[in-house]
């Protein structure tokens, strides 16, 4: 049987001080300290293999947190955003009615706040006499319009028989003075042929060759010619009066032709009365739907289903357009917005899988990239940096991207809770 050789423990050899650790003689004078052993062989020899040991560990978590990392952008600049309705009124006014409270759920088109109507409605009478007034006149000037037309013409008409008739007249007139003065001429014949005749007579009296009746048919028709003379005269002067006054007759109907000739500018004249009482209806009914819509505007109506948020409204308070009097948050249409840094875009696309965790719930939900904002998020700020001013301090940017959920799992998610996003980008 092989004997067994024990193993020996080697051991640093004590270090003693004091008068006992002397060498040499009893004395502890002018001894000097004794120096620390080195280390023992067999810890020596183990020494590399721990520090291999070591740096395999740390290049194995190295690794696994490289390749786990590899092909994903990860950020925990997220929050949840979602669709907000800022609710204010139209019109100013007072308030009459509160119909909903903080949190509640609305749908579209539910009345929220009802304003004092009472103004609206008078302003809507007001308007709508104002609108039948207005048909009225548009009525009367169509009426007048007709008329006019048809008026116009029948002057034209009568003007113009009136010329035909004066026209006729003169020529009457001149047929007359023709007719009196053959009649002057006729009884100046007569009266030249009885007074010569007379004269005869008278002359044979004188010598007895004729008797008295016959000087005095002589004097009677003498005198009667004189009397014929006279009236051809006389007609010959009222012939000639009479064309006078038929060149005047004339004169006025071609007046009265010149007049009754502007139908067509009567007619437009009318018709621009008929425009201009159509564009009063207009007007008049643009005023009625504005009354309508004032009075319509009295009544605050939910644009979006969701919930009811910041209701800062009361019965009885004025209210104006410029502040507004609730918010109506939709939390059935929510997303996450991740911003991240600018170096991490490089391989972000729209459609890559994202892991999100909100930070209310814990657990993953999972979406994809929906799109990449047009800036980064300091552009667009309130007062957005001025790098050429000289004090530049280069920063890394931060972009939204925005993160649509594909399955929320019955979470209801709330604007501006806090989540870490997580995209695939390979």
């Amino acid at each position: 049987m092989a004997s067994v050789t024990p193993i020996r423990e080697d051991k640093a050899p004590t270090v003693q001080s004091g008068p006992d650790a002397s060498s040499g003689s009893g004395s502890g004078i002018g001894t000097a300290p004794t120096a620390l052993a080195p280390l023992p062989p067999a810890r020596r020899r183990r020494a590399p293999f721990v520090a291999a040991s070591l740096l395999a560990i740390a290049g194995g978590v190295a690794a696994v947190i490289y390749f786990t990392r590899l092909g994903k952008e990860s950020t925990d600049d997220a929050q949840v955003e979602a669709h907000a309705s800022g609710v204010a009124p139209r019109i100013a006014g007072q308030v009459k009615r509160v119909l909903v409270v903080d949190n509640q759920l609305v749908k579209v088109g539910d009345v929220l706040v009802e304003l004092d109507d009472r103004d609206q409605q008078v302003k809507l009478r007001n308007a709508r006499a104002e609108l039948n007034q207005a048909n009225s006149q548009l009525h009367q000037a169509q009426i007048q319009l007709s008329l006019t037309a048809k008026t116009a013409q029948a002057n034209l008409t009568v003007a113009q028989g009136a010329i035909s008739q004066a026209a006729a007249l003169t020529g009457s007139t001149a047929a007359m003075i023709d007719q009196a003065k053959a009649d002057v001429a006729a009884a100046e014949s007569r009266k030249q042929l009885t007074k010569v005749d007379r004269e005869r007579a008278e002359r044979l009296r004188s010598t007895g060759a004729t008797t008295q009746s016959e000087i005095d048919m002589r004097v009677s028709a003498d005198t009667q010619a004189d009397a014929a003379q006279a009236q051809a005269q006389a007609r010959l002067a009222s012939a000639l009066a009479n064309r006078s006054n038929s060149s005047g007759t004339e004169v006025s109907a071609r007046g009265r032709l010149l007049a009754a000739q502007t139908v067509d500018e009567q007619v437009e004249a009318a018709k621009a009365q008929v425009d201009l009482a159509q564009a009063k209806v207009e007007q008049n009914q643009a005023a009625v739907d504005r009354a309508a819509l004032e009075l319509e505007y009295t009544k605050l109506h939910a644009e979006l289903s969701g919930s009811v948020t910041k209701r800062n409204v009361e019965p009885g308070q004025l209210v104006s357009p410029e502040r507004a009097l609730m918010a109506i948050v939709d939390l059935d249409d929510t997303w996450v917005v991740a911003n991240l840094k600018e170096t991490q875009l490089s391989d972000v696309k729209a459609g890559q899988a994202v892991d999100v965790e909100v930070d209310t719930f814990g657990g993953e939900l999972i979406g994809h990239v929906d799109s990449i904002a047009a800036g980064t998020g300091s552009r667009f700020s309130l007062l957005p940096p001025e790098n050429a001013t000289g004090n530049f301090i280069k920063v890394t940017q931060r972009i939204p991207v925005k993160v649509k959920l594909d399955d929320r799992r019955g979470q209801v998610l709330r604007p501006g809770m806090s989540a870490e996003v997580t995209i695939h980008t390979r």
